[in-house]
């Protein structure tokens, strides 16, 4: 706890019984443990407001999965233009799968 060991809390106790008194001490007390609950129940009622909008976000993030879709497709279409051939063949050396191949062959 803060690196204070017992005999630094007992010390730290006997100073405020000498300076504050018998009679105020206990109502310090009582005040120093509210204001820490209250600190306490604060700090909690934060960290539940960003969990809540923590998971807001992540459900939004579900539930709008179109764009996601849509970024997809465009990074799919982007790799596929860049990896396709830049020039296609020309007509002449494209082949007609119906067509019989040329027999005029030079001796």
């Amino acid at each position: 706890m803060f690196g204070l060991g017992m005999p630094e809390i007992l010390m730290i106790l006997a100073i405020a019984l000498i300076v504050i008194g018998p009679k105020k001490l206990p109502d310090l007390a009582k005040t120093l443990g509210r204001a820490m609950g209250e600190f306490k129940r604060s700090a909690q009622d934060f960290k539940r407001s960003i969990d809540v909008e923590t998971t807001v976000k992540d459900i939004k993030d579900i539930t709008d999965p179109e764009i996601d879709l849509k970024e997809m497709v465009k990074d799919v279409n982007t790799k596929d233009e860049t990896t396709a051939p830049s020039k296609e063949m020309p007509d002449k050396e494209k082949k007609d799968p119906d067509k019989e191949p040329d027999k005029t062959e030079t001796d």
